[in-house]
């Protein structure tokens, strides 16, 4: 079914953001992109979902392999115990890591990754677990080439965190023919978004599918 996703602000990224626009995606491809009024009137049949803030490219998770080896994502019953962060270092060696507590933690990461609109691993995935969820999730995994230099802490969730603008943390841009990965966001603007972080993911769009809804 062919469905089309609004936002008040468009950021394709390597075109012009479009005000109160709109991504058309059939299947797993992008259809259209543009105005919303022009996108609906090329497609009257479509579902539509609205989104608040700013609808982007999906982004490109360059430490996927470190979030999920070298660091445990507690069960949300685990909370009350060992909060809902990441652990590493010292609190990760302190943990009894049974294989199917660390296959939770890697399925888990995945989900969490989801949720920061994550759409690409960048990297190469060769334990068995990690490969094995990582290709369940549906999510794109790319070249690590030309990935940043080495950052001043450990990697985090939000893409975001490490760039200096939208362009530098996305997968592909939005364009005709391309793969139907997406995220809205609850930020007014392509700056609001960098400085309030990818935490304010409210969907994700995985080849067309809504793997992710936050509100």
């Amino acid at each position: 079914m062919l469905t089309i996703h609004a936002a008040p602000l468009v950021l394709p990224v390597g075109a012009a953001p479009v005000m109160d626009g709109a991504v058309a995606v059939d299947g797993d491809t992008v259809a259209s992109v543009g105005p919303y009024e022009q996108v609906a009137a090329a497609h009257p049949a479509a579902r539509v979902r609205r989104w608040p803030g700013v609808l982007t490219p999906g982004l490109r998770q360059w430490h996927g392999l470190w979030l999920l080896t070298r660091a445990y994502h507690p069960d949300p019953r685990e909370y009350d115990e060992l909060g809902d962060r990441p652990l590493t270092g010292e609190r990760l060696a302190a943990l009894d890591m049974t294989e199917t507590r660390r296959a939770g933690s890697v399925r888990r990461g995945l989900q969490q990754m989801l949720r920061h609109g994550t759409t690409a691993l960048a990297g190469s995935f060769h334990e068995p677990v990690v490969a094995t969820a990582v290709a369940r999730s549906g999510l794109r995994v790319v070249s690590a080439l030309r990935a940043p230099g080495v950052l001043a802490g450990e990697p985090d969730l939000d893409p975001l965190r490490e760039t200096f603008d939208l362009a530098g943390a996305v997968g592909t841009p939005l364009t005709v023919g391309a793969r139907a990965d997406l995220a809205a966001f609850d930020a007014p603007d392509e700056a609001a978004l960098l400085a309030a972080g990818a935490g304010t993911c409210v969907a994700t769009v995985l080849g067309g599918r809504l793997v992710y809804r936050g509100r």
